[in-house]
């Protein structure tokens, strides 16, 4: 068996209600998505998703008429694409994504097998009034979510913790709270400086008699130093690393003592050869595992997978949760069916081989751009 051939597309829906990220200050009209599939001499075909990909286009025959099932070379291949050019780690999700199909078997009975059924955190992702945030996650809550991640982007972080204060006044301890300060990174157009140390020392004291479960991205990604002052002086879980782009700007962060729970995301670093050897590396120093998923379906299935398979230890899984903006609807569209949450706010892992994708083949055909 050999690859044939890959394919990459992209694909738009235009949003007739715009998604208005905290962490973005431009409202967003439209979601694009990439589609990779990696295609066998004999029709089997793997499904993966993530970044555009800029810069593998020509670079398909380093792929081409290998065997699929070598994944650890295809990994160091696309390390070194990922480095030259954007990240090309959907295409080792489809890797996977074929191996699982070759071997008839789910990709998380083959990273392990330890449980097919995760905890879900519902992840909000707007930026919202106090009143308007207790009802988000009261209606979270209804859909079975028992931890619920608040995002802060106030000018005054002040008026952020009055949102946490509020959802604690209304529910109590009936829910577990996650808040994340996006000051890791930036979007392009983005110019606003990160906190400082002092500025996060204080959210975290402000956070702590509200029980907050972790303080996400406090600081910025290259502040080492910081992330490990602040982890020492509050008893607040301190989470990052979504947006890492190399092994080893994770393995910095795990032995370096900077964070309590590390969140890399398959479709962005690593892939799930990669990440599957970052989450035993987090078990033996004693850190959580939960992967970022702010993405579509696909990412989300390939990092529940991974998780679900090693046996990481990871107290919940992030969920994209916000309607009415922002919905499985919206965010698989691509997909014949969207990922959901069961009804007690876990994802049950099917049997299915490989990574679970069906695609929606005439949406991706109406919403082709590219």
């Amino acid at each position: 068996m050999k690859i044939a051939r890959i394919a990459v597309s992209h694909h738009a829906l235009d949003l007739d209600l715009p998604f208005p990220a905290a962490w973005d200050p431009e409202p967003r009209w439209r979601f694009v998505a990439t589609v990779v599939r990696v295609i066998t001499d004999d029709g089997l075909e793997g499904i993966g998703s993530g970044d555009a990909m800029p810069g593998f286009a020509g670079h398909e025959p380093l792929f081409v008429g290998r065997d699929p099932r070598d994944l650890d070379r295809h990994h160091r291949v696309i390390d070194n694409l990922s480095f030259h050019y954007g990240r090309c780690w959907p295409l080792d999700l489809a890797l996977w994504d074929l191996f699982g199909k070759i071997a008839g078997q789910p990709c998380w009975r083959l990273l392990g097998g330890a449980s097919p059924r995760l905890r879900l955190y519902a992840s909000t992702g707007m930026h919202l009034p106090p009143r308007a945030t207790v009802e988000v996650v009261e209606h979270a809550r209804s859909c079975g979510f028992d931890a619920v991640k608040l995002r802060f982007c106030a000018a005054d972080w002040r008026d952020d913790v009055a949102r946490v204060e509020a959802v604690r006044a209304r529910l109590g301890d009936a829910v577990t709270l996650l808040v994340d300060a996006n000051q890791g990174w930036r979007m392009p157009w983005d110019a606003s400086a990160p906190w400082t140390l002092k500025d996060a020392m204080a959210v975290a004291r402000a956070l702590e008699p509200l029980d907050v479960y972790w303080l996400e991205e406090p600081l910025h990604r290259a502040d080492r130093d910081g992330m490990r002052a602040l982890r020492q002086a509050t008893g607040i879980r301190i989470a990052g690393g979504e947006m890492a782009r190399e092994a080893h700007d994770l393995t910095g962060l795990i032995d370096g003592g900077c964070l309590d729970v590390l969140q890399p995301d398959a479709a962005l670093v690593g892939g799930i050869t990669g990440l599957r050897r970052i989450a035993d590396h987090c078990r033996t120093k004693g850190l959580m595992f939960t992967p970022h998923t702010w993405g579509n379906g696909i990412g989300l299935l390939a990092n529940a997978q991974l998780t679900a398979g090693c046996g990481a230890p990871c107290p919940f899984l992030e969920f994209p949760h916000d309607p009415p903006t922002w919905t499985p609807d919206r965010r698989d569209f691509i997909l014949a069916r969207p990922v959901n949450a069961d009804g007690d706010g876990h994802l049950t892992l099917p049997e299915t081989p490989g990574l679970g994708i069906e695609l929606d083949e005439e949406r991706l055909a109406a919403t082709r751009i590219g």
